[in-house]
């Protein structure tokens, strides 16, 4: 399986795999050195990073002190993909816009051969930001690239011997995760951002972002291990 992509790529980067326990340096510098090849061909990206350990962490603590809402907890969850955010944002600053995008409509153009985007408000994940931007930049798919190199049937963890699917409609897709969010969901694509990416006719591609030379295979068109969803 393969997919061809245009000169613009939207990447939601999950904080699981930048943010895991603590910050994974080791994963960032191998990242930053990862993306060279592909801008010296022209290539933008499109980072919406989020919040990981950082996240469920605050939240976490402020759990044992006060009763959260929900959107106290997304907030929490924003805020940390911020961090998390300008962390990378940093690390890319000879390429990267100064600016992150952290509501809709703050950066009309790309101009920088990397933008970074981070949360926007509560009701939904970063998935949702990446699926978003995708549409409002014109690109016809967002990379889904976090933990889960699949959608699977079931929790994997779980059932060891789920099914996995290397393709998968958003009809299909909907029917296998919750109707709604709720924050804390692990989905591989959150239902928001799946509602808007069956209305728009747009695809997510979920692939395990730690595996770099499979992305590379995915973003230079090769095959790749992953699933398509559209």
């Amino acid at each position: 399986m393969n997919y061809q992509f245009t000169k613009t790529i939207v990447v939601a980067l999950g904080g699981s795999i930048v943010h895991p326990d603590e910050i994974n340096t080791r994963f960032l510098k191998d990242f930053k050195k990862f993306l060279a090849p592909f801008l010296r061909r022209g290539v933008k990206f499109v980072f919406v990073v989020g919040g990981g350990a950082l996240a469920r962490r605050f939240q976490v603590a402020a759990h044992r002190v006060s009763r959260l809402t929900d959107d106290d907890k997304d907030w929490i969850g924003i805020h940390a993909t911020r961090l998390n955010a300008h962390l990378l944002r940093t690390i890319l600053r000879e390429i990267a816009d100064p600016v992150i995008i952290d509501a809709r409509g703050k950066l009309p153009k790309l101009t920088h051969p990397v933008t970074v985007a981070a949360g926007w408000r509560p009701g939904w994940s970063t998935d949702y930001v990446a699926m978003q931007l995708a549409a409002d930049y014109g690109v016809p798919e967002a990379v889904i690239a976090g933990k889960p190199s699949h959608v699977y049937e079931k929790d994997p963890g779980k059932f060891p011997r789920a099914k996995k699917f290397d393709a998968i409609t958003w009809r299909e897709y909907r029917k296998l995760v919750p109707a709604k969010w709720k924050p804390g969901l692990h989905a591989p694509v959150d239902p928001v951002a799946a509602a808007l990416g069956g209305r728009q006719g747009m695809k997510a591609i979920i692939v395990d972002g730690r595996d770099m030379r499979n992305f590379a295979a995915l973003l230079n068109g090769k095959e790749f291990e992953g699933t398509i969803i559209g």
